[in-house]
């Protein structure tokens, strides 16, 4: 997660929360130990050189090492299949020696038989087994995307931040745009339509690390690494739409966006926007870095989480705070409110998440949840009695308000989770991953889609936060990551849903 203060954005694989992250492998095949007679100096690329091929060398390596994983696998098989050969040889010979004959009549033919027949079996099951689980990884890999395109259809890239986006949402009330959140200490607005920027806010001195609307007004809620959280005014016109591009015309100079500079950026520059830099209201209780804030319903009060391991309760207001809300053992990394009642889920890196009641003006309770075995790196509601929780122990859980002793539902992933979100008509969970996937499941945990991911399209980092907008008869779904880029997408739920 985002570093406390003013990190330079060259800075930004350090501003990750504390702990260390882990790396997703898309393939998982069992080492041996093997030896490969090849020259000393002998490197994989060198298989390829003088051919004339149009991949670029990553990928090229990459094949050549998933291939050599393949062959060594060959190898050991091949090796036992002769181990087993040279046992029945063996045991023809003793056979042999001992006064029989293998051929003819002889009463041992049937057994010598059955004992050849059953370890040819056994090589053959194995070879089936073991090969069908490694390829599998492999060939899934190399599956084609059409199915998932027509299901999730790329709307807008929002490019223009100079450090990665930790967050991001969507207004709840006209004009609807979309709000990101840096860690090059500001926060952009942007046309969801024509992906323009709007406004910049550059209050803080620190990451920007969450970013939430008030349900009414034009007001924007930021939480930041200079230990404060902000509410600031915006006033935005919207562009009008342009008729979009011919995306299928080729275009000769198109390039790879995994090859781009570390500095170089598309569309308009942040400094090329109207700027807010005063905030109508700063809250500063918290003694570390504040990673989220929300607003309770009615937006009358707002509640930040931090890095000093507390959640506040403030008066918007007056800025007064009305609860330190104390319990968890370590940083917590997200806060989130009921949208009905007053309720409050904040989730930490000690496992847990824990539950805030407020509806009781003189008293609150709180109740603590023990679902996961990682960092909980978000929890949040549900438009019905539901919260869902997502870890880095690479699950995410379904909880039923009503009976939170065990989940409904777990969906278990191959990379760690970050901030999701629920769509609040269709309740379709989306999944940011660290390994640059986002997949989409429902309540149950039945897998429905995965975001198309390549070179031209999709996250070439890891993917933080996901905002769902479901305006005007349609489901957009808003991603960002690491990459300094949101993506929105246009979401087919009717096809989806038939898909399932």
């Amino acid at each position: 997660m985002p570093v406390e203060g003013g990190s330079s954005s060259g800075s930004t694989s350090a501003a990750r929360h504390p702990k260390q992250k882990r790396k997703a492998h898309s393939l998982s095949i069992r080492r041996t130990n093997s030896t490969e007679d090849r020259p000393p100096g002998f490197q994989r690329g060198d298989m390829l050189e003088g051919q004339d091929s149009k991949l670029p060398p990553s990928l090229r390596n990459n094949l050549l090492d998933l291939f050599g994983q393949i062959e060594r696998e060959f190898e050991n098989l091949y090796i036992e299949n002769i181990e087993l050969r040279r046992e029945i040889d063996s045991l023809n010979d003793r056979l042999t020696g001992d006064g029989q004959t293998i051929e003819g009549g002889d009463p041992t033919k049937g057994a010598l038989k059955t004992k050849a027949s059953h370890s040819t079996s056994q090589l053959s099951q194995k070879l089936k087994t073991t090969y069908k689980a490694s390829t599998s990884k492999i060939v899934s890999s190399f599956k084609a995307t059409a199915g998932s395109r027509a299901l999730c259809q790329l709307l807008k890239e929002y490019v223009g931040h100079r450090d990665g986006i930790w967050d991001l949402g969507v207004t709840r009330n006209p004009p609807v745009v979309l709000g990101t959140a840096s860690a090059d200490h500001s926060a952009l607005l942007w046309s969801i339509e024509t992906g323009k920027c709007l406004l910049r806010y550059a209050g803080h001195a620190g990451s920007v690390n969450s970013i939430k609307f008030h349900p009414t007004e034009q007001m924007a809620l930021t939480a930041s690494g200079d230990q404060t959280a902000h509410i600031w005014r915006y006033m935005v016109q919207l562009p009008v739409p342009q008729p979009p591009p011919d995306v299928t015309a080729p275009c000769d100079d198109d390039q790879d966006s995994s090859d781009r500079e570390e500095g170089e950026v598309d569309g308009e520059g942040p400094c090329e926007v109207p700027t807010v830099r005063v905030a109508t209201a700063t809250l500063k209780s918290h003694q570390g870095v504040v990673i989220a804030a929300d607003w309770l319903v009615g937006g009358r009060q707002v509640v930040t989480a931090s890095w000093d391991r507390a959640a506040n309760l403030y008066e918007v207001e007056t800025s007064e705070l009305v609860h330190a809300l104390t319990g968890h053992d370590q940083e917590l990394t997200h806060c989130c409110t009921h949208p009905t009642q007053r309720l409050v889920v904040t989730s930490s890196r000690d496992t847990t998440f824990r539950l805030w009641d407020f509806r009781d003006p003189s008293i609150h309770s709180v109740n603590v949840f023990q679902g996961h075995t990682d960092t909980v790196t978000s929890a949040v509601f549900t438009v019905g009695d539901n919260v869902v929780s997502g870890s880095d122990d690479r699950t995410v859980k379904v909880w039923d308000l009503k009976n939170m002793r065990s989940p409904i539902a777990t969906i278990r992933t191959d990379s760690a989770v970050n901030r999701i979100s629920v769509s609040a008509n269709q309740r379709i969970i989306a999944l940011p991953h660290d390994n640059r996937q986002v997949r989409l499941f429902d309540m149950s945990g039945v897998r429905l889609a995965r975001l198309p991911r390549s070179n031209r399209m999709g996250h070439r980092r890891m993917v933080c936060c996901t905002a769902w907008n479901e305006e005007n008869q349609s489901c957009n779904l808003f991603t960002c990551g690491f990459d300094r880029q949101a993506i929105g997408w246009n979401i087919n739920i009717p096809a989806l849903l038939q898909e399932k």
